[in-house]
Order: C-alpha cells, then structure tokens, then sequence
C-alpha cells in the first residue's frame, strides 16, 4: 500500500451499520467534502454483498471491509483473495483466529494481488470489541486485563504480517508502544463530548484519539443519524484539529 496515499486521505472514516445500500450511499453523498473511506460492516456486507464495495467505489470512496473474518487458516485465505478482486483499501481479520490464520491471509493477499497486478489491501487485525469491557472479558474466560490482552494479540498480529489494528482510542498508547510506529491504528469509539456513547464502552474524544497515535478514526452513527451528516463530520474534524 502507498503510504502517501494513506497521508492524504481524511482521517475520518464513515462506518455504514445499515442494511439499505441505497440509504447507506444517500448519507455518503452528503460527507464527501469530508470523507474519503467508507466502512462496510457485517451487516450492510451482509444484506449488499460485493456489490456494496463495486457501488461506493463507483461514487469514488475508498472501501474499508470491516467483517472481522475469523475461521480455519484456508477458508479465510480464499475469503481475502475474492475481496481483493475488488481492490479494497483495508480489510479487518480477527485476531482470536490465530498466528497460523493470520499468516495464511497476509501470504494469500500478497501472493494473489502481486499474480494479478493489484493493488494489494492493508490487513487490519481486530483484537477486543470496543463493545467489551474488563468484565465481559472474563467471563468468556481471558484472565487479564482488556489493555493486556489488546497488546498480547496486537503483538501477534505484527508477528503474522498484518498491517494495522484496530483498537479502542484506550488503547491507542500501549498498542502503539507494543508494535510500534509502521503498523496503521484505526480506532472507533470515538465519539463527541455532548455525543451519545450509543453500545461503545471504551470511548475517547476525536482529537484525544488521534493525539495518541491513531491513524483513522472510525464514526458511523454519530453521523448517519444525524438531521445534518456533513455538519456533524465537520465537527469530528474541527475537534481533531484543535
């Protein structure tokens, strides 16, 4: 991936958590003066498909796949050679899947992307939900603290030939001290002071999050629920600038 590319893109990435592609495109058309990635999750990949990415790429944004593939090493390595056809800029990989899975998707891009002469996407390793707190780790069993385990799995991540993370603006500065500065850091749970948390529990201000060392912010519902889109992107980039 050309890092000068990644430098002037915006930092602010719009998550589409919808199923209607045609509602999810309205809203985009209204951010494009401040965003240039759009985040297709589960649920909008779900209902839409490929033709979700092959629509947004059609309007001109750069496509974040954010469907946190976790499954045996091979399933997931055939899994990233059909989303790189599309030429995405990132897709997320799920850390609890393992080195060995991890190293089978980063082999499977490289190698598929280089045959074919495309433009090869940034793997993005998922840790711990945002949605997760200390007590929700331990009872599915992880006997540690959230940041321990965050840094435990973004050290594997690293070692397996991911390119990114994405982790809670919480943990923006021990992850970035863990793998250091090559790897990109792509944080949701950002949210505005006055902004409701919605299901996200580990939440920092835009600007607190980008002055930790992220590199991406990610923001949907703060947003796409909002009467005026392109104001509230605004804000989220004014609160980074200050």
């Amino acid at each position: 991936m050309d890092k000068d590319l990644l430098k002037k893109l915006s930092p602010l990435i719009l998550a589409m958590d919808t199923s209607s592609l045609h509602e999810a495109r309205e809203v985009a058309s209204k951010v494009v003066e401040s965003v240039d990635i759009v985040k297709i999750g589960l649920q909008l990949f779900s209902s839409a498909g490929t033709g979700s990415i092959s629509s947004f790429k059609d309007d001109g944004f750069e496509i974040f796949v954010d469907i946190k593939m976790c499954d045996i090493p091979n399933t997931v390595a055939s899994a990233c050679r059909v989303l790189c056809d599309y030429e995405p800029l990132m897709l997320t990989i799920h850390t609890m899947g393992g080195v060995e899975m991890m190293r089978a998707a980063s082999i499977a891009v490289r190698e598929h992307c280089d045959g074919l002469g495309l433009r090869k996407p940034l793997l993005v390793g998922v840790t711990v939900l945002t949605s997760i707190d200390l007590f929700a780790l331990g009872k599915i069993g992880v006997d540690d603290s959230v940041e321990g385990q965050v840094c435990r799995l973004a050290a594997l991540a690293r070692d397996s030939g991911m390119d990114g993370l994405v982790c809670s603006p919480l943990e923006i500065t021990p992850v970035r001290r863990e793998v250091g500065e090559e790897m990109v850091l792509v944080t949701p749970g950002v949210r505005l002071r006055d902004s409701d948390r919605n299901d996200q529990l580990r939440v920092a201000a835009p600007g607190e999050a980008m002055k930790s060392g992220a590199d991406f912010l990610v923001v949907g519902r703060p947003i796409y629920e909002s009467e005026d889109p392109e104001g509230s992107a605004g804000r989220i980039l004014d609160d980074i600038r200050l």
